[in-house]
């Protein structure tokens, strides 16, 4: 008996990772033109290549109940735990059907043990409160300690990002408090950030190499207060940029630095060329945005 996670194919965690924490990924799903596919099952480099050609923006679709439920099931026949860790509630309907499957599963296990937690944010972000709740579960701990150690993760990290277009977010309705820079992009780079599960705009500079500059001062200064935890460049079809910023992170800091493409399911709100880091630091952020 143990703690089981369980998260959604947003987290976009590495695969090592999954299989050595045992940590059970729920996939969304992604429409394209006439195909449907599993967010799990895509490459990445193919899919956004396909994105660029379509005349449609793809839209993402949530797991099923029944697919929750059997992943849930699994677990609780096994006479473990679960803290289950999802995809912000603001969006995407995940959270709430996992919800949904949590008083499912506890009609007919009366005695299972199942913690839902609404992560607030997606990517590198979400995968940051994943990985930390599996390896606290790995070192066998107790549910509410994994909870804890999640919701101590949430305190510390922070995800920005800058978009090449606010088209898709806009008409995939996952633009929050940014909605007031359309109309006024002709020469934004905006650099956005997720606060209580919504996109919200944290600076506008006038070019991407100030964007990416504005990005790393932001991690910097919180370094330099919160103490330094982990930081991961993400990007969707700008390998260059990522490899800037890796560089110059990595120049600062001296340790290494990861770089991870942003999901389908993220990219088609965000849209090519967005690039971005995500990081959690030593002590609990103070300022947001």
């Amino acid at each position: 008996m143990g703690v089981k996670i369980i998260t959604d194919s947003t987290s976009y965690i590495p695969k090592e990772l999954i299989e050595k924490y045992d940590i059970s990924v729920i996939s969304l799903s992604i429409a394209i033109e006439n195909d449907t596919f599993r967010e799990v099952d895509m490459n990445n480099e193919e899919f956004y290549k396909k994105m660029d050609k379509s005349d449609t923006i793809p839209i993402s679709s949530q797991p099923s109940v029944d697919e929750i439920y059997k992943v849930f099931e699994k677990h609780v026949k096994e006479n473990n735990d679960i803290v289950g860790i999802f995809i912000s509630s603001k969006m995407s309907g995940t959270f709430s059907t996992a919800c949904l499957v949590k008083n499912m599963i506890l009609e007919n296990y009366p005695e299972s043990k199942i913690e839902i937690l609404d992560s607030k944010s997606a990517s590198m972000q979400l995968a940051f409160a994943v990985i930390t709740a599996a390896k606290v579960a790995y070192d066998g701990n107790a549910l509410g300690e994994v909870v804890q150690a999640v919701q101590k993760n949430q305190e510390r990290s922070r995800i920005l990002f800058a978009p090449d277009t606010l088209k898709y977010l806009k008409k995939g309705g996952r633009i929050g408090g940014a909605s007031a820079l359309i109309g006024s992009l002709l020469q934004i780079k905006p650099i956005l950030t997720v606060v209580e599960g919504k996109v919200e705009v944290l600076h506008k500079v006038r070019a991407k190499k100030r964007a990416i500059q504005t990005m790393l001062n932001i991690l910097f200064e919180d370094v330099k207060k919160y103490g330094f935890g982990e930081v991961t460049i993400l990007h969707i079809n700008c390998q260059e940029t990522a490899k800037k910023m890796l560089d110059m992170v990595k120049k600062r800091f001296g340790m290494k630095v990861k770089i991870c493409d942003i999901s389908p399911v993220i990219g088609i709100h965000v849209g090519p060329g967005a690039f971005g880091i995500a990081y959690y630091t030593k002590d609990e952020l103070k300022t947001r945005v």
